[in-house]
């Protein structure tokens, strides 16, 4: 049997007749005839009592009409649940977030959602990448948004770099080093440095170009993955922020936060990309959230 036999069964008992029930199925009166027919040989036993002109149900005809109607209804839900996901409008996403991706994107691709997806179920969670990578091989994650230089090349994952954002020093604009029109990074070791946890390669970077003293390890005083609660407390206290400038773009907008002119510049680019699963078939709606965080991730 089928979901057609089913809607034309329905059909028939709602009106009793084949004529009128054909032509609310849009068929003819002989494809309805054949596809009763059909269900009936194959459930072993008459759906109908053909009386003159009426058509009543049997006791089994009852039955199989009752469950039939659960049964139509959830395949009309299940259609639309499919509509609603290929036009990503349904569905789920599961995402694991980097420190500072997580800084610049959990909130308003959270709002995002609510207001443009609001069918859509999203979850999100923070955390060391090497965990993340665990979850997205388990497959209790979608997609991953991380610092590209912290996934080693694998052939089970597919890397697409969705941003690179430029590294700096921020404080708070009454801060005493944001009034010099240069400033050393031993006058900026003087007052705390707020970080997240940074790359082997921006780390390096700050060696090459400021010598041992800018060993992050040695340098930041106040770490955290959560590069919200760090500026938070830039915004707060005397601390100086090592990160990415997007992170600290709203600050910086408003005035309460300027970018400290350290000399030699510090010319580090932090790279972003998108991790799946190599061979995965996406659901329609994470283009949504490709497309969000390549809007997002740029300077």
């Amino acid at each position: 049997m089928n979901i057609k036999q089913l809607e034309h069964l329905l059909a028939l008992a709602r009106t009793r007749s084949f004529s009128r029930a054909a032509e609310q199925l849009f068929i003819t009166q002989s494809a309805l005839s054949r596809s009763i027919q059909a269900l009936e040989e194959e459930l072993g036993a008459p759906l109908l009592d053909r009386i003159g002109k009426r058509n009543e149900l049997t006791p089994l005809g009852k039955d199989v009409v009752a469950r039939a109607e659960r049964l139509v209804r959830d395949a009309g839900e299940l259609r639309r649940s499919a509509e609603l996901f290929m036009q990503g409008e349904g569905g789920s996403m599961r995402i694991g977030m980097g420190a500072n991706p997580g800084a610049m994107l959990m909130t308003p691709l959270l709002c995002h959602m609510a207001q443009a997806h609001p069918k859509v179920q999203v979850a999100i969670t923070r955390g060391p990448t090497e965990l993340q990578l665990m979850q997205l091989r388990a497959n209790r994650l979608d997609a991953l948004i991380v610092d590209a230089r912290s996934v080693a090349p694998s052939a089970d994952l597919r890397v697409d770099i969705v941003g690179e954002l430029r590294t700096c020093f921020v404080c708070r604009a009454d801060h005493p080093l944001a009034r010099l029109a240069s400033v050393t990074l031993a006058q900026a070791l003087a007052y705390p440095i707020a970080s997240a946890p940074l790359s082997d390669e921006i780390a390096r970077l700050l060696a090459e170009l400021y010598g041992p003293q800018a060993d992050p390890e040695h340098m930041t005083t106040l770490q955290c993955e959560d590069v919200g609660s760090l500026i938070g407390a830039v915004e707060r206290s005397q601390a100086v922020f090592l990160g990415l400038a997007a992170a600290a773009r709203e600050g910086i907008e408003s005035g309460r936060l300027v970018e400290l002119p350290v000399r030699p510049r510090l010319e580090a680019n932090a790279r972003f990309a998108y991790v799946t699963l190599a061979g995965r078939t996406e659901a329609p709606v994470m283009a949504v959230l490709r497309a969000f965080a390549a809007e997002r991730l740029r300077d």
